[in-house]
């Protein structure tokens, strides 16, 4: 997929999103409503990523009090592949009946569309969402031996050093990617990346000197934090984080706007009922302002972020150009 062809379907994507739930609520007045009895099977949750990663994890904390809600079973099908792709390639060519839903992420709905040349689905056209699930901040942190303690001291010092300090991502792509790139565009740094294989290696490579800094999930990141083997000088959201009050965020830091995070949400095949669409809106907004729900999320760096259909397809809309120009920029790529 061409990136002239992204930024014009991106433009567009909020209007495309509205008209789409405009038809499904005229739709809603005339086709035959669902069994009321919906779910009256299990319901398949297809993750497009491996078992125990992340977002498995957040899936797996959340499904429970779904299903209970429910009175039904939810069971999570790894599929994982290609980023992402595979998995949510099945889902987007699902029966429209509500029992094959997406644990989707800024990756199927994000980057993937930029770096890869076919991903097998379209993220607008494929889909129905339903709410947005969790959000998961990243954090700037750096080896504690660099002697920085801010972030206008971090700027300051890779400005006296040019082309000298590193940032270590997760590999090519990846959000950790993204949040480096957008880090050196904003503050005009010339720092180099560093790809590695995976986020655990570019951790190390962090806390062992060979890089300086890393942009990282705070699932990652939050536990050599507190362990004092990390130094953490921002968090990456537009606000504070509650379990980190003290660390500023970059906006607050001088990166003016700075905004970014991974982001979670639910989606169904196209063409599901709006019926269908409500109740599990409805589930699943009530799960993720259960208590323990929340906190359970939380000791995984991740935050509760329910909403409306309507609001998941124009957060969307907003995100993708930014996750497309970043991978453009970058010059990241697949195939």
């Amino acid at each position: 997929m061409k990136f002239h062809m992204l930024t014009f379907r991106c433009a567009y994507a909020l209007v495309y999103f509205l008209s789409v739930f405009f038809a499904h609520s005229v739709q809603s007045q005339t086709q035959t409503a669902p069994s009321l009895a919906y779910p009256d099977r299990p319901i398949r949750l297809i993750v497009p990523f491996p078992p125990a990663g992340g977002a498995d994890n957040l899936a797996r904390t959340i499904v429970p009090k779904v299903a209970q809600i429910l009175g039904q079973t939810i069971f999570i099908d790894n599929k994982p592949g290609a980023g992402g792709n595979v998995g949510s390639e099945i889902v987007a060519h699902a029966n429209p009946d509500g029992y094959t839903l997406l644990y989707g992420t800024n990756g199927t709905h994000g980057t993937n569309h930029a770096l890869y040349s076919k991903t097998g689905f379209d993220p607008f056209k494929d889909f129905a969402p339903i709410s947005r699930l969790t959000t998961i901040p990243a954090m700037l942190v750096v080896n504690p031996n660099l002697g920085v303690n801010s972030v206008k001291e971090l700027i300051n010092y890779i400005k006296s050093n040019p082309g000298r300090v590193s940032f270590a991502s997760a590999g090519n792509g990846t959000t950790s990617h993204m949040a480096g790139m957008q880090f050196k565009n904003m503050a005009a740094l010339d720092i180099v990346h560093v790809p590695y294989k995976g986020g655990g290696p570019a951790l190390m490579g962090v806390m062992g000197g060979e890089v300086q800094i890393t942009l990282d999930l705070m699932a990652n990141v939050y536990t050599q934090v507190k362990a004092g083997k990390l130094k953490g000088l921002a968090v990456t959201t537009s606000g504070r984080i509650s379990m980190v009050p003290d660390i500023p965020t970059l906006d607050e830091s001088g990166i003016n706007g700075f905004d970014m995070a991974a982001t979670d949400g639910l989606y169904a095949p196209f063409g599901t009922p709006p019926l269908i669409i409500e109740k599990l809106n409805k589930v699943f907004r009530q799960a993720l302002t259960d208590t323990q729900v929340t906190e359970n999320l939380n000791l995984k760096g991740a935050f509760p972020t329910p909403s409306s259909a309507e609001e998941l397809a124009k957060h969307i809309a907003k995100e993708m150009p930014m996750w497309v120009r970043l991978v453009k920029e970058s010059g990241a790529k697949v195939d």
